[in-house]
């Protein structure tokens, strides 16, 4: 299989793929060594066709296969389209009209939670796809020919799929669950990372407000750092180091030599210049416009008995509709849910919340009980007199 290395070429191909329906779509691409990633190679395919792009090739011009995904009329179909979509964000600035993933699809049509792809070929049409080729560098030239099937073949079963799913999806009436989850694939705000916003994605607990101010500016200097040098965000700081920082605020070169986490040498380097500026900054923040501390909630833990209830649940109501429990809930809805009953997550809204959320209330607060039978978990109803009686 040849690969489209002329924008002719690849503009008349656009062309024709732009009277079917819908298209498949993967790519392949590089990401250790990089903060975004490296677009090596593009498979797309139609009813009756399918092709490699490379988007390596000198002088190539991509707009007409942009211009394709723009195209509201066609469905652009993935699978596990996150990191795809990711890419042709970076280059176009939008999202790729009409997308449809076909692991979401699954999700909720009992293939279980994110079903692989080569699980889903084999469950939907029988075909052992040959993975072999996994982890090759696509930024080679030229691939070989077993490459090439290897990366077709990620498209062409795609079609059978995204057909098979279709049905299935239409046929228990979920079209609304799919398109839940698809809102958020559609939005550009899941690709793009703000760097004032990247200190959210640190886990690691802070306890005074000062130390949250510099970890809040030295992680957004991190990330603008890791974009406009396109690195990894561990190439720059690792997340200890900038915990470390954030704590003990070195300001001055000897500072640096006390810390743990940060070699010999780094307090006369450039970065670290950078960064006792900040520390500076952070240091000259008046009291009173220090960030706030997130509330910490003080009572009894969602990991405890209640919590462990909800889960029991969850797994009963995932299994007893075929739906992937992580669609449903995620663990931390289920402990936004059993601290706040109008926790605002997607459990307790919409389909969720008729399917699950209110049988988690009504756990929480002693409505319902489940017993253990030989068909799996069973609800029942707790009468107001048995659940006082319990309580005293």
């Amino acid at each position: 299989m040849d690969l489209i290395v002329s924008t002719d070429v690849l503009a008349a191909f656009c062309e024709r793929a732009a009277k079917f329906d819908f298209v498949t779509v993967d790519t392949e691409f590089l990401r250790e060594t990089t903060y975004w990633p490296k677009l090596c190679l593009v498979q797309v395919a139609t009813d009756d066709e399918a092709v490699l792009i490379d988007p390596l090739a000198v002088g190539f011009d991509l707009d007409p296969f942009y211009a394709l995904l723009a195209n509201q009329d066609i469905t652009k179909v993935f699978h596990a389209a996150r990191q795809d979509i990711e890419i042709f964000v970076k280059a176009t600035g939008s999202v790729p009209a009409n997308i449809f993933d076909t692991q979401v699809a699954a999700s909720v049509c009992g293939f279980g939670d994110s079903v692989s792809y080569d699980n889903l070929v084999r469950s939907i049409t029988g075909v052992e796809l040959d993975k072999s080729s996994r982890f090759t560098d696509w930024s080679v030239r030229p691939l070989s020919e077993k490459q090439r099937l290897y990366a077709a073949a990620d498209v062409t079963h795609l079609r059978d799929i995204y057909r098979e799913l279709r049905k299935q999806v239409a046929a228990t009436k979920r079209g609304g669950w799919v398109e839940d989850e698809m809102s958020v694939l559609r939005s550009v705000d899941t690709y793009v990372v703000q760097p004032e916003q990247a200190w959210e994605r640190l886990k690691m607990k802070i306890n005074r407000p000062r130390d949250l101010a510099a970890l809040k500016r030295l992680a957004a200097w991190r990330e603008q750092r890791a974009q406009a040098t396109d690195q990894p965000r561990s190439r720059v700081l690792k997340d200890d180091v900038l915990f470390e920082l954030a704590m003990q605020r070195p300001l001055t070169s000897e500072a640096f030599e006390q810390l743990r986490a940060v070699p010999r040498g780094f307090g006369r380097s450039s970065v670290a210049a950078d960064i006792v500026a900040l520390l500076k900054d952070v240091e000259a923040i008046p009291k009173a416009d220090l960030p706030i501390l997130p509330e910490r909630y003080r009572g009894p833990s969602p990991k405890g008995a209640v919590g462990d209830l909800v889960r029991v649940l969850l797994k009963s109501v995932a299994e007893q509709h075929g739906v992937a429990a992580r669609i449903i809930a995620t663990s931390d809805e289920i402990d936004a849910l059993v601290l706040d009953d109008e926790a605002d997550v997607p459990a307790l809204r919409g389909w969720r919340r008729k399917l699950f959320g209110e049988k988690a209330l009504a756990i929480k607060h002693g409505r319902i009980g489940l017993v253990a039978t030989r068909k799996g978990i069973v609800e029942f109803e707790i009468k107001p007199e048995d659940a006082t009686a319990a309580a005293e």
